[in-house]
């Protein structure tokens, strides 16, 4: 390996629930640096999941997220001259990355009014194993599945 690994910066917990999650979560919202708006979103989501549930939105969104989290994904490997789709397990950190970027997307393409009710929405419906994110996890998952014969092509 010629370069040394980059080191990670140290992630600063949002305010409201001093959690680091919810904080990445925030960042990852947030468009053109608008970071007040991206949290307004956020908390609003969190306020009326617990209204509809009862629950509290924090919990209801670490559930989202676990259920959101892809286990095994699968890479392209070009191995003379074909390529193949590879499944490998998916790092940490790349979990919910990928949680995180598929649960704000679906909830953009969501039909609901606000911002705040659509991701409320596909939060809960994460949390509850359904809805376009939980779907996306499970095709990415069949897509290993169905490669698992290439697995023995590893990197």
């Amino acid at each position: 390996m010629r370069k040394r690994k980059s080191e990670l910066r140290p992630r600063i917990p949002d305010p409201k629930f001093n959690d680091i999650l919810v904080s990445q979560f925030i960042n990852s919202l947030m468009f053109e640096g608008k970071k007040s708006i991206a949290q307004r979103i956020m908390y609003d989501a969190l306020d009326v999941i617990q209204e509809r549930t009862g629950q509290s939105g924090l919990e209801v969104f670490k559930k989202a997220m676990t259920n959101a989290s892809p286990l095994i994904e699968v890479r392209s490997r070009r191995v003379g001259g074909a390529t193949y789709q590879v499944p490998t397990e998916v790092r940490p950190e790349r979990r919910t990355a990928l949680a995180i970027r598929w649960l704000i997307t679906y909830s953009r393409a969501r039909g609901e009014k606000s911002m705040a009710q659509r991701l409320a929405n596909e939060l809960i419906a994460a949390s509850n194993n359904e809805g376009t994110t939980v779907k996306k996890r499970d095709d990415t998952h069949r897509m290993a599945e169905a490669n698992k014969a290439f697995a023995h092509f590893r990197f």
